[in-house]
């Protein structure tokens, strides 16, 4: 922790959660606004299903790569920095996916959003650790997380309706413009929370230890698949949600909303829960009761879909007490990669985010198109990636 963070932030804490949780809304927002347009940008550019796919994938691993060096360019360089120009670099792309006029042209934009968009999302959670003591950051942590999860439900929301209203261009104009205010935002507001003497080399042999130090260190990777996993098995719902909603539950686009109700409904709850439990019982108490939601949920969730034709009004429930174990779980678990390594935090959030934004590019393209139109096997799907979040965790705990 910043010895001076009392004296960097005279505002409420919650202020500070909102500019970083905005920050950590990015990438998610990156994603889906501009799902539903799908159909148009391929009409307009003359692009394939295959191609389209390109533009989601493109990003995805290109958030992944960068992800790794977001974080550790932050231990070097300060979290200001980093920010300011990752949120830069962030709006150009945006405007140019906007500007496309070819496939070509839309993967190669997307591909500098990915690249860019990571690092609010990484450095935002340095920035928790370096400004509050550990109860303080849980709460914070939770406050992020509750709008870092909406996000993925309203992104489709309104990138529905600028499509419908607009254009698909109207997305990435809506990008461009909310880049825009997180800059000036952030320019005028973040102050630069990593201390003087806690700046790292960032000369390649000792980014290089950094890397292995964390790398080969099985509690953190751990901790890493604990954290970065489970929420591929609500994501994944989301991902699904065109074929999930509209094939399997035979809802209207209209009544889509029920499914993003039940989602920030269960994460708003879990967030708020995980904020108001900081300090109260023990850490690894929590992050069970959490695992144990996801658990029985998943559980019951596959048996029903097994034995009953799915019906909107029991299979959507489930995705939102999925959510908010997940949310219990999140907060805590991600500050535990933080502080394995407190001299490497920008470096240990930038390989956990790594962990996690490749998983998301996985589920996306390989698990999502092979499940999205079988809810028995969304279910399966879903249980088993919050299985690998769960034994990673009870190998921890029992090592």
């Amino acid at each position: 922790m910043n010895p001076d963070a009392r004296s960097l932030w005279r505002a409420p804490p919650w202020t500070l959660s909102v500019l970083l949780a905005a920050l950590g809304m990015l990438g998610p927002f990156s994603i889906d606004t501009y799902l539903p347009a799908f159909a148009g940008i391929a009409q307009s550019l003359n692009a394939t299903p295959v191609e389209i796919q390109q533009t989601l994938s493109a990003y995805l691993f290109a958030f992944a790569f960068m992800s790794l060096f977001h974080g550790s360019l932050s231990d070097s360089f300060g979290r200001r920095p980093v920010v300011l120009v990752g949120v830069a670099m962030f709006t150009l792309a945006s405007v140019g996916c906007a500007m496309a006029t070819s496939i070509g042209q839309l993967i190669f934009f997307r591909a500098l959003q990915g690249l860019s968009t990571g690092a609010g999302i990484v450095v935002s959670r340095a920035v928790i650790r370096d400004m509050f003591p550990p109860d303080a950051a849980q709460r914070v942590m939770a406050q992020v997380t509750l709008f870092f999860g909406v996000a993925p439900a309203i992104a489709p929301i309104v990138g529905g309706f600028l499509f419908v209203q607009a254009g698909w261009q109207a997305v990435f104009w809506f990008l461009s413009g909310v880049g825009v205010v997180l800059w000036l935002a952030n320019w005028w507001l973040l102050p630069e929370t990593l201390h003087a003497e806690h700046r790292q080399s960032f000369a390649p042999k000792h980014l290089l230890k950094g890397y292995l130090e964390l790398g080969l260190n099985r509690k953190f990777i751990l901790l890493a698949l604990a954290s970065g996993v489970p929420f591929n098995g609500m994501f994944l719902y989301v991902l699904s949600a065109p074929a999930f909603l509209g094939e399997q539950l035979h809802l209207a686009p209209t009544q889509f909303f029920w499914f993003f109700l039940c989602t920030i409904a269960g994460i708003m709850g879990g967030a708020f829960c995980s904020g108001r439990l900081a300090g109260r019982i023990e850490p690894a108490r929590q992050i069970r009761l959490g695992f144990g939601v996801m658990a029985v949920t998943s559980v019951l969730n596959l048996a029903a879909n097994l034995l009953f034709t799915a019906e909107a009004w029991w299979a959507l429930p489930p995705v939102g007490l999925f959510a908010f174990g997940w949310a219990l779980v999140t907060p805590i678990v991600t500050l535990m990669v933080l502080d394995l390594f407190p001299h490497r935090r920008g470096m240990a959030a930038s390989l956990q985010a790594f962990v996690s934004s490749t998983a998301n590019g996985l589920v996306a393209g390989v698990v999502s198109p092979l499940v999205m139109h079988d809810t028995a096997l969304l279910a399966l799907a879903s249980l088993l990636l919050m299985s690998i979040g769960l034994v990673s965790w009870t190998v921890l705990q029992r090592r």
